[in-house]
């Protein structure tokens, strides 16, 4: 199920509490505390491909984005 869907089955369900709280009980996605689920970048949100070094917690292209004004350079190119 995905998210989406989940949403919109809980709001189809919100004013009948028992079922409410039964859907919740077994339907809703799981709260990830490790994998790829677990972190999301900062900055866009996206799942994959993390730069978690010195806690930046943000995906590669956003790092491509921010890295001059936080005083990264590239090696290996005359610029």
């Amino acid at each position: 199920m995905t998210t989406a869907s989940y949403k919109k089955v809980l709001k189809q369900i919100e004013h009948k509490k028992v079922k409410k709280d039964r859907f919740l009980k077994f339907s809703k996605p799981k709260e990830h505390s490790f994998g790829r689920g677990a972190r999301r970048c900062r900055r866009c949100g996206r799942y994959g491909a993390h730069i978690r070094k010195y806690s930046l917690g943000v995906c590669r292209q956003c790092f491509r984005e921010i890295a001059k004004g936080l005083g990264f350079k590239k090696y290996g190119h005359e610029v």
